[in-house]
């Protein structure tokens, strides 16, 4: 996985980049994002070209993508990730499927938002990804969970690999990439304790003793799948 850029310090306000080709776009999240306390855009692009070039100039804390560029915005994240400069970074999509999903988070992506959520779930999911912690909004996990399952052939080929259940590595999605055991609970109509018995067995079984070593493994060791380039 490509590096994400050090904590930062909470005292000071975090540093957001906008990225997208319409400038109503751009001019209307710079005017949402410097409302709320603790943000400040730092500058915006129009194009893959001068995104790279701000990133690197601006080294902000956080990049705001819109995959809808010319460029396409997987391409945007293969060059950032072949630097030494990886910011945090939420994409903006109208939608994105699970080969696509998983693509985007190989490449450092840690939080997913789709252009019709609203004002609050953009900056919800700002500040979980700023806290180092991953956004992904239910859709999202269910595609996720899908990717990861794959057909029953793959599934069985995976299961015999690293000795996860199904069920397992439903969990081992939805938690590495947002749910608390609570939410995963819910998710699956199971208990909180089941849910703790579960990833007791995961970490045991794949050698990983926290849920950002359970994502890396999961994403580093065919778990998920690799998707093409989004447009």
């Amino acid at each position: 996985m490509p590096p994400i850029s050090a904590a930062r310090n909470d005292d000071v306000p975090a540093r957001i980049l906008i990225a997208s080709d319409h400038p109503i776009l751009r001019d209307g999240l710079k005017r949402l994002l410097e409302t709320e306390p603790g943000l400040q855009v730092v500058g915006d692009a129009g194009d893959a070209a001068s995104t790279l070039q701000r990133v690197r100039q601006l080294r902000p804390d956080l990049l705001l993508l819109d995959m809808a560029m010319p460029v396409p915005g997987l391409d945007v994240l293969r060059a950032l990730a072949a630097t030494s400069i990886v910011p945090r970074t939420i994409v903006l999509t109208g939608s994105i499927g699970p080969k696509h999903l998983v693509t985007a988070l190989k490449l450092g992506v840690r939080g997913i938002v789709l252009k019709e959520s609203t004002t609050s779930s953009l900056c919800e999911s700002i500040r979980r990804v700023l806290a180092d912690h991953c956004a992904l909004g239910p859709e999202q996990v269910d595609d996720l969970v899908c990717a990861m399952v794959g057909s029953p052939a793959e599934g069985l080929v995976r299961r015999n690999r690293f000795h996860l259940t199904p069920r397992q590595l439903q969990i081992v999605a939805a938690v590495a990439f947002g749910e608390s055991n609570r939410e995963v609970a819910e998710h699956f109509s199971i208990s909180e304790e089941t849910v703790k018995r579960h990833l007791s067995n995961i970490f045991d079984k794949l050698g990983v003793f926290s849920r950002l070593e359970l994502a890396i493994f999961a994403l580093n060791h065919g778990l998920v799948e690799d998707g093409d380039a989004m447009g």
